[in-house]
């Protein structure tokens, strides 16, 4: 009963998290199953079913607080669930040892730029509201689809940095649409783990009680993300993406730093990731400001103005 409710609760905050910031439900809740033993495919499979409920939850939430762009969800749903339904499938005999580093190196590049684009700029707004393509869509949705069901997450990881970077759609969109796309990646990466293991090495308890965590906390995702400034919303997903991805190089078999490092190298980025979110909510309070001293100063010199020009001379 108690590694019930542990799972519900981390189900619940894994889904707090991934409906906030658009990633992070998937390997949350697969680390917690390694490490209690899981085999890596049964593992992925509890997640991913657990994830049909947990993302229509969150699907229809963020579609009441209107942060989906249905389009977005089209283009990049349909490939991702491709791509999880092969990475499932091949997943006993696919080994992503070598590819989780340089997939690592690729998501750190992104979670520096996001970082630093929105800490020190804040919204890109050059390009926001111009059409993501579906030649871009498409292929992202296939890899990030393939590497969240050989990884047990990563459609997140994957595909929020890559759109936030692109700078055409609002990061409380982006998420939404991620998070809505989500539960085509989830029920084809389910087929695929269902006909390739079957059914007996998955404890559908777990499966129970995860949904059950995720569903509580996706309305609240929802709405948070939706009242969080975009700007300081960029700097967090950016320190997600960056402290998430270090952690997988430091341990894999390309550097295999020793525990202090690991340590050092965490702190380091703990205390960057809080000055950036400190320094975004500082800028966003003075824009807020300075945008507010303009409304009021906007009809005062109007209403001088009209008084100069009908003055007579």
């Amino acid at each position: 009963m108690r590694a019930l409710i542990i799972l519900g609760l981390v189900g619940f905050a894994a889904q707090l998290v991934d409906g906030s910031l658009g990633m992070a439900y998937g390997v949350t809740s697969t680390t917690l199953l390694l490490a209690v033993g899981t085999n890596p495919a049964a593992a992925s499979a509890t997640v991913h079913l657990a994830e049909i409920g947990t993302t229509l939850a969150s699907g229809i939430s963020h579609w009441r607080f209107d942060n989906i762009d249905w389009k977005v969800v089209a283009k990049i749903g349909i490939p991702g669930a491709v791509g999880a339904f092969a990475g499932a499938t091949f997943l006993s005999s696919l080994s992503t040892e070598v590819a989780a580093p340089i997939m690592s190196i690729i998501l750190l590049a992104l979670g520096i730029y996001v970082l630093v684009r929105f800490t020190a700029f804040g919204l890109p707004r050059g390009n926001l509201g111009k059409p993501l393509r579906k030649r871009f869509l498409g292929p992202l949705g296939l890899v990030a689809g393939f590497v969240d069901a050989t990884g047990g997450g990563g459609w997140g990881p994957v595909g929020t940095p890559a759109i936030l970077a692109s700078g055409r759609l609002a990061p409380r969109k982006v998420i939404g649409s991620i998070d809505a796309s989500e539960f085509l990646v989830a029920i084809a990466a389910s087929i695929g783990f269902l006909v390739g293991i079957g059914s007996q090495n998955i404890d559908f308890a777990w499966v129970a009680v995860l949904l059950l965590g995720g569903v509580i906390a996706a309305p609240i995702a929802a709405w948070l993300v939706r009242h969080i400034p975009p700007r300081i919303l960029g700097s967090a997903v950016g320190g997600v993406i960056i402290l998430t991805n270090v952690r997988t190089l430091l341990r894999s078999d390309l550097i295999g730093a020793s525990g202090g490092v690991q340590t050092a190298a965490y702190i380091t980025i703990v205390v960057i990731w809080v000055a950036a979110i400190a320094y975004s909510l500082r800028e966003y309070r003075r824009d807020r400001d300075n945008e507010s001293v303009e409304a009021i100063e906007a009809p005062e010199n109007g209403q001088v103005a009209e008084g100069v020009a009908g003055t007579p001379r």
